[in-house]
């Protein structure tokens, strides 16, 4: 038996490759699935975006349906296009990425009739989308085998919205921890750069949308500085709020004191350099500006909601504020700026908690064990599906063996 007989050929899709925590977390997907078992084709709506190179380097290939609108008459013939694709190319699991991926493509997959389809849900109820888009998606999660939820909370909205519990798995975002080096930081360093002019540094790193809470944590500066006026706010990410948040923040006597760095490809980095991690969300599934921070080492303080509440427990490896309220958020800043014993214990906590439950490697042999369960479970063409899933099983390396389960 050849080993082209033994690799499952996987197509994830997505919208495209822009600077988002959902982008990022499939782009490492994309690159780290194991090849001896997968060949990973990527489909795509909109071929562009930061992440795009990364994925071009690591995937068999990058094939594109271009799409403005559902209710275009290109719509249905890029459907129509997109199945025979799946066809041509005989792939065996279509796992989609985000909305509009779900619409698309676990509908041109059950055209198709993909052995396996794997739908996803990675927020809780995206701000931006209308009724019409909701329903759209409840429609079209019909079609898939399982829906991943990348936390609790976002399960929680799925069996809401009449999701069987069997149909839904659980894996969490993971981060590089490679990337974010222990930190060796004693107690005093937080309060002299309270004291001196080194200026503490408050970082946080999400995308520019209202749902991130950006006018929250001005709001929330402008009370800090008061106390501590050599403090920095940094704020890491790209959006269509970059000029209104600019404006507040000028409007509030602060803009000094605020940085817009935009999307960096150096956050591990800009985040050994801070003092603390706020992150203001009014909604949240399972932030990964959030995972970076707690991996770096640093005390966070952070929004009591939805996937958050699964990363921070009060007290113990961060601080809970209530959403919306610059002057909780304040408070919980200004009380680690000025108490590096806790700070320090505090960060120390949440990389801990990142290490023990948050690698890309447990993320990536989750995803891996789900597409071979669902396959070796499929029944379309069983005796060819299970024989895929368990050929691929055996090819799996020490480095797989025992790591990661899918909730």
């Amino acid at each position: 038996m050849t080993e082209q007989r033994t690799i499952v050929p996987i197509a994830v899709v997505l919208s495209g490759f822009e600077a988002g925590g959902t982008e990022r977390q499939m782009t490492e997907l994309i690159r780290r699935l194991d090849r001896r078992r997968f060949r990973v084709h990527v489909v795509c709506f909109r071929r562009r975006g930061p992440w795009l190179r990364r994925v071009e380097t690591s995937a068999y290939e990058v094939v594109d349906f271009p799409m403005r609108s559902f209710k275009s008459p290109a719509a249905a013939n890029a459907l129509i296009a997109f199945a025979r694709w799946l066809r041509h190319r005989r792939i065996t699991v279509v796992h989609t990425c985000d909305l509009p991926a779900n619409v698309f493509a676990l509908t041109g997959a059950a055209l198709a009739r993909v052995p396996v389809r794997i739908g996803s849900r990675r927020e809780l109820t995206p701000p931006d989308k209308t009724r019409v888009h909701l329903t759209a998606q409840r429609l079209a999660y019909r079609a898939a085998h399982r829906i991943v939820a990348n936390s609790a909370a976002a399960a929680t909205c799925l069996a809401a919205e009449g999701i069987v519990e069997s149909r839904i798995a659980v894996i969490p975002n993971g981060v590089d921890l490679s990337a974010f080096p222990a930190r060796a930081r004693g107690a005093g360093d937080f309060a002299t750069r309270a004291r001196t002019h080194d200026r503490p540094i408050v970082c946080t790193v999400a995308n520019l949308r209202p749902e991130k809470g950006h006018d929250v944590l001005l709001r929330a500066a402008a009370i800090v500085l008061k106390r501590m006026p050599h403090a920095r706010f940094r704020l890491v990410g790209e959006g269509p709020l970059r000029q209104p948040l600019g404006e507040l923040a000028a409007s509030l006597g602060i803009a000094d004191a605020v940085e817009f760095l935009g999307h960096r490809e150096d956050v591990p980095a800009l985040l050994a350099d801070s003092d603390l991690c706020a992150f203001p969300s009014r909604t949240e599934a399972f932030p990964n500006g959030l995972i970076e921070g707690m991996a770096a080492g640093l005390p966070v303080v952070a929004s009591a909601v939805g996937g958050i509440l699964e990363l921070v427990d009060e007290g113990r490896n961060g601080l809970l504020v209530p959403v919306d309220d610059p002057a909780a958020l304040a408070a919980g800043i200004q009380r680690l700026l000025d108490d590096g014993a806790t700070s320090v214990r505090l960060g120390e906590a949440a990389r801990a908690t990142i290490e023990s439950r948050y690698s890309f490697d447990r993320m990536v042999a989750s995803f891996e064990e789900l597409y071979l369960s669902e396959l070796a479970a499929s029944r379309f063409g069983a005796a060819r599906t299970r024989r895929i899933a368990r050929q691929a099983r055996s090819l799996a390396g020490p480095a797989r063996q025992g790591v990661g389960t899918v909730e």
